[in-house]
């Protein structure tokens, strides 16, 4: 049985991929590192974390990129014997710019060691790569328009000024003119683009509607690759937008991939709000589906069943393994499910020990540099985390412990630091989405030495901090930790993680040790 999102947590824009008998989807990561994270299924049910390409900082540096800038939309293909990622680091978010440098590399396997990449353009971003059957290559991507209103091609949105279509060769690079083959429904905010060829047809799956709960999949073909171009008869083959009562919202940005046994798939992103004290929120963030689909007489593209609402099951062949507790106790190699922040050079912010996870103190929590801050994604709706820390700070001006982070402007921290009079104590340190970046203090509590085990519950948004089992400080709201949480939303469409942080504002690199970090589901 497939159930949706069939990637849980912050796994947004899916790129969708098949190789014979195997399927990949590609997700965004943002500012987080290593980039783009690329999934593996033999049966469309169970998937498994393979490969995180953009490894090195060759490929990928993303020191000083604001929060919600780094990867947007990769796109996975496979043509002459080697896989194909398109990628776009984003150096801007706020403001009329966006600096969204687009790149290609390629490996003959997932979890090889990828390419340097060819710089391709800048000219907008959510690139795709189209291979068509006469061996000749096409790079696509919207166009983004900076110089405000009434000076685009859509007047649903100036900004998103269209889809832009370029020859491409491994060797030579852009060839040709750039044109623009689609500039959208009213919907606007047209992006995501992707081509495929059937029947005679090019067509042209886009994004519309922004990340929210307006987005969307549209369709349109064109009967040569550059087009004119004709929107579906619906318009959109998938959304949630006109039901509000779905499950599953905000339901856009996917890709069509046809299955060795003639069945079709479409895959999307989507989210699962939560009622929280100011509204509903996205605790998981933006996740990953698959919806199967059907061609009709008319030769468009519909999903399967009718309506446009992905199902949450797809119901035949048995139902998911149960997800069960995570536990690791740090030896060698950090464990997969696990990234950190920006930086292509870990060692400055991480070592492991043998016997312990050590992070090296760098800047505050919410710098867009350096900061130690090892965390895996928020995967269900309430779960508990828990760590064993090593950790003896001098003053108040070092701290580690566990955390709870969205963004810099969004995380609740209980930290092992110390006070004046006081000593060694443990304290929650939050942000709650305040822009100013205000921080707030629980009280002090004193602790004695030794290791400490820091623990947190989730559930919805209530969010409870404990140090050996007693509760520090008051009940938290968890839906800060959120795409809508706080007053600082802007830009705010990556996902909660949670894990472990480390600083130093002397600079010194003073140094905590972590033993263990579990993490248990709770469904």
């Amino acid at each position: 049985m497939i159930v949706n999102p069939v990637l849980r947590g912050f796994n947004a824009d899916p790129s969708f991929c098949r190789v014979g008998e195997d399927w990949y989807v590609a997700t965004s990561t943002f500012e987080w590192y290593p980039g783009v994270q690329i999934h593996h299924s033999r049966d469309l049910v169970s998937w498994r974390l393979v490969a995180r390409p953009l490894n090195r900082a060759a490929l990928l540096d993303m020191r000083g990129n604001p929060d919600s800038c780094g990867i947007w939309a990769p796109c996975l293909s496979y043509a002459e014997g080697r896989f194909w990622l398109v990628y776009t680091d984003v150096k801007r978010l706020s403001g009329a710019f966006k600096d969204a440098h687009n790149y290609i590399t390629s490996c003959e396997t997932v979890e090889g060691e990828w390419d340097d990449p060819a710089y391709v353009n800048s000219s907008g971003f959510d690139p795709s790569l189209f291979h068509d059957d006469d061996g000749r290559k096409w790079f696509v991507n919207m166009r983004w328009n900076h110089r405000g209103t009434g000076t685009g091609l859509n007047p649903a949105h100036d900004a998103f000024d269209g889809i832009e279509l370029q020859e491409w060769h491994p060797q030579k690079g852009l060839l040709g003119e750039v044109s623009t083959i689609y500039t959208g429904t009213g919907l606007g905010l047209t992006e995501a683009p992707h081509l495929f060829r059937r029947g005679g047809w090019y067509y042209l799956t886009t994004a519309e509607g922004g990340t929210g709960y307006d987005h969307a999949v549209t369709l349109a073909r064109a009967r040569a690759l550059g087009g004119p171009y004709e929107t579906h008869p619906q318009k959109h083959v998938l959304t949630a937008r006109f039901d509000p009562a779905s499950p599953l919202q905000r339901v856009g940005h996917g890709q069509y991939v046809e299955g060795p046994d003639g069945r079709v798939w479409h895959s999307f992103l989507c989210g699962r709000p939560l009622q929280g004290p100011k509204g509903p929120f996205c605790a998981l963030g933006r996740e990953a589906g698959i919806a199967e689909c059907e061609w009709r007489e008319d030769g468009w593209l519909y999903l399967k069943g009718g309506g446009m609402v992905p199902p949450l099951t797809h119901p035949e062949g048995p139902a998911p393994a149960p997800d069960l507790p995570v536990r690791h106790r740090f030896a060698a190699s950090l464990p997969m499910e696990f990234q950190w922040l920006r930086t292509p050079c870990p060692e400055r912010i991480f070592t492991l020990t043998g016997a312990a996870l050590r992070l090296i103190g760098r800047e505050s929590i919410g710098s867009w540099f350096e900061q130690a801050l090892v965390a895996r994604r928020q995967e269900h709706h309430a779960y508990r985390a828990e760590t064993e820390v090593l950790a003896d700070p001098p003053n108040w001006q070092r701290g580690a412990g566990l955390i709870t982070y969205y963004n810099r402007h969004k995380f609740h921290a209980l930290l092992v630091t110390h006070e004046p009079g006081l000593g060694r104590v443990v304290r929650v340190v939050s942000c709650p989405g305040d822009v100013t970046e205000a921080l707030v203090f629980s009280e002090p509590v004193a602790v004695g030495p030794g290791a400490l085990r820091l623990s947190v519950t989730v559930d919805g948004a209530v969010q409870q901090f404990f140090c050996g089992g007693e509760p520090v400080g008051p009940a938290l709201d968890a839906s800060v930790i959120s795409d809508e949480g706080g007053v600082g939303e802007h830009g705010s469409f990556t996902g909660a993680f949670v894990g472990m942080v480390a600083h130093d504002l002397t600079g010194q690199g003073w140094t905590a040790d972590f033993k263990a970090f579990d993490y248990e589901p709770h469904v």
